[in-house]
């Protein structure tokens, strides 16, 4: 049976401020902007095993089923808040050239040590301000990069600009569980994330705000609607883990 997909309806719930937002507390834009690269700066050097532990793994198979379904796309690739390197590992393949793009030297410099061999290129750049030509990317992924940003919309409008007609726009996001699920969801959140980034990482109050960041991020309907007011084609998503996390896809129009 094909994966479950679902196309955006017209209507979209009410979504908070991200843009001035860290965590629950309401900041300017550059507060924002200092504060999540001083979160990244931190967390740097255990930012894989704690995703491996706050996950049981699972992200890991949410990032192969990123990889798998765009599997077919040759040539420019960006993996956009690349960070370590994970994802970017997984997408080169023969024909590609790829290129891990994120505003934190400390992320990429962990990465770098993990990612010895690969045939990666590293590049220092934030989403708002992409630091590549006009239609020059066949494909660009970021994977729980996009609520980091300190302007959604003005990201959103860049990764249109750097892709190529017809290029393709992949983002793997947390968003809305099931009802059912939420509950528990929310419970593991906010008691045990936070004390495995004390314990582990000696970040808990990192960790505090990459889960209220997760809250104010739009939900799967949300964000589709903004892909399509940002200009992009062929918007759906595909929910993984039950809505946890979701997969979201969109396409720079030919232009006309």
């Amino acid at each position: 049976m094909p994966p479950l997909r679902w196309r955006f309806v017209e209507t979209m719930q009410d979504q908070p401020d991200i843009d001035r937002s860290f965590g629950k507390a309401n900041v300017s834009s550059d507060e924002r902007r200092a504060r999540i690269r001083l979160v990244f700066d931190a967390v740097a050097p255990r930012y894989d095993l704690m995703n491996d532990l706050m996950s049981f793994g699972i992200h890991r198979l949410w990032k192969r089923k990123l990889a798998r379904r765009v599997s077919g796309v040759m040539g420019q690739v960006v993996d956009l808040a690349g960070g370590t390197g994970d994802v970017a590992r997984l997408l080169l393949a023969p024909g590609r050239q790829v290129t891990v793009c994120d505003p934190s030297l400390a992320m990429m410099q962990a990465g770098q040590k993990r990612a010895k061999g690969a045939q990666l290129q590293w590049l220092v750049g934030e989403a708002e301000h992409l630091p590549m030509p006009n239609a020059s990317v066949d494909l660009l992924t970021i994977s729980f990069g996009l609520r980091n940003t300190t302007q959604l919309m003005a990201a959103l409008l860049e990764i249109k600009r750097v892709l190529k007609p017809g290029g393709r726009f992949v983002c793997l996001e947390f968003s809305r569980p099931a009802v059912w699920l939420s509950p528990f969801y929310d419970l593991y959140s906010f008691w045990v994330i936070p004390r495995l980034g004390a314990a582990v990482a000696g970040e808990p109050q990192a960790y505090q705000y990459l889960v209220e960041s997760i809250r104010l991020f739009p939900d799967q309907n949300g964000f589709a609607k903004l892909l399509q007011n940002a200009g992009f084609s062929d918007v759906h998503w595909e929910n993984v883990s039950f809505g946890i996390a979701c997969l979201h896809f969109g396409c720079r129009p030919h232009d006309h």
